[in-house]
């Protein structure tokens, strides 16, 4: 086995410090960052490592993008928030890019990925009252079992993580769970009070669930017989990670909502959106949902430089191609190590076998060897790089992850 990180004294008192004031809710490894570029960050010591999480996809143009930084100096210089009481000359501009990205007519800006969620779940709701006719306070959304949209106590509150759910009771009504991967059970459990149907098209925090080929079809094609949205939440699926620039590309289907985040924000601050047609986000009148932050001029720029950079098709060719070679060299470990692999574009759930030890374990062993990757529900750890990344870098954290294996 590895030997365990011995921490520099500087390291140690960091941690120490943020352990003493900072609430208990993660478990960092044990590595503090000071600077970052591109796929690699550095320590307060000095030492380099190459990020394989980027920050669960919200890096997907890796640390400090030119081009993203650029449209936020700019717009620092000049005005950072208005509050939505006003109108600021940036926000129309990137709704009408990331519509236009998304083939929808609407967004709904918000900031982080929880609070798109909350808004499309209001959303579908004042959507089934207002549009689809059903009865007041009855209408409810299917969710998958295994999903994470966040951690607020709506959304705990359909979880079926205890670690997530456990003890923030009592939770919201109207929400029904059904098995990831069965377009059949969506259609089972689909009545009169139905408005919508939310899932991730592929589920990222249960370690890079990739649903069977026509899943995504059929729950378009059963929502559109039903009467009801599909609603996809692509916060960490979207913007180029999975080699198109949306999950739901990968089986040419168009939901009726987007949900989006992460990414969208650059790697520079939270940006989300909740992104329509007219007829399912024109439900939502003056006061009824908003935001201080949701649209702020500095955010709105820097979205609409990703979208910008998003429109070339670039990133996603990148994520595509080098998925292909990452899964190749991936594959090679089963039997060896790992017991199964899951990847899309460069988004890779890898199944650690117990012998070796638990995902937790083998994070912390690549984090001695300079790869930063982060583990989920025990024995998966997730694998996805800012999309900048060189193949040349992948192959090294690959032999990385062989030597940690033969230990």
């Amino acid at each position: 086995m590895t030997a365990p990180q011995v921490l520099d004294a500087s390291t140690s008192a960091i941690i120490a410090a943020e352990a003493e004031h900072v609430a208990h809710n993660y478990h960092p490894l044990p590595v503090v960052i000071a600077r970052g570029e591109g796929a690699w960050v550095t320590d307060v010591e000095g030492k380099r490592y190459l990020d394989l999480l980027a920050a669960y996809s919200a890096l997907n143009f890796g640390h400090g993008h030119p081009a993203i930084l650029a449209a936020a100096q700019e717009q620092l210089g000049r005005l950072t928030l208005t509050s939505r009481a006003y109108h600021n000359d940036q926000l129309g501009v990137f709704a009408a890019a990331l519509a236009e990205l998304c083939g929808k007519d609407v967004v709904l800006p918000m900031n982080t990925g929880a609070e798109a969620v909350e808004t499309g779940i209001k959303v579908a709701r004042a959507w089934g009252y207002r549009v689809k006719g059903i009865t007041p306070d009855r209408a409810t959304v299917i969710v998958a079992g295994g999903n994470f949209h966040g951690r607020t106590t709506t959304i705990v509150g359909f979880s079926d993580d205890p670690q997530a759910r456990d003890d923030f009771g009592p939770y919201a009504p109207g929400f029904v769970t059904v098995p990831f991967g069965d377009a059949a059970a969506i259609e089972a459990a689909i009545d009169e009070n139905t408005a919508a149907v939310l899932i991730e098209p592929i589920q990222g925090e249960a370690g890079v669930v990739i649903p069977a080929d026509g899943y995504l079809r059929a729950v378009r094609e059963i929502t559109e017989r039903h009467n009801v949205l599909f609603i996809a939440d692509e916060i960490q699926s979207g913007l180029g990670r999975v080699g198109e620039t949306f999950a739901c590309d990968r089986e040419g289907v168009v939901p009726d909502v987007y949900l989006l985040g992460k990414a969208l924000g650059g790697g520079i601050l939270p940006v989300s959106a909740v992104v329509a047609n007219r007829d399912v986000l024109g439900v939502i009148r003056p006061g009824e949902h908003g935001s201080t932050f949701g649209g702020n001029p500095l955010a709105a720029a820097v979205g609409t430089r990703v979208v910008e950079m998003l429109s070339t098709g670039e990133f996603q060719r990148r994520a595509a191609a080098l998925g292909e070679h990452l899964e190749a060299k991936l594959v090679e470990f089963i039997g060896h190590g790992v017991t199964a692999v899951r990847i899309a574009g460069l988004w890779a759930g890898v199944d650690i076998d117990p012998a070796k030890g638990t995902g937790r374990e083998i994070a912390e062993r690549l984090l001695g060897r300079g790869v930063l990757v982060k583990d989920t529900h025990g024995q998966t750890i997730r694998i996805a790089p800012p999309l900048v990344i060189r193949a040349t870098e992948l192959d090294w954290a690959v032999e990385q992850l062989k030597l940690v294996l033969s230990d």
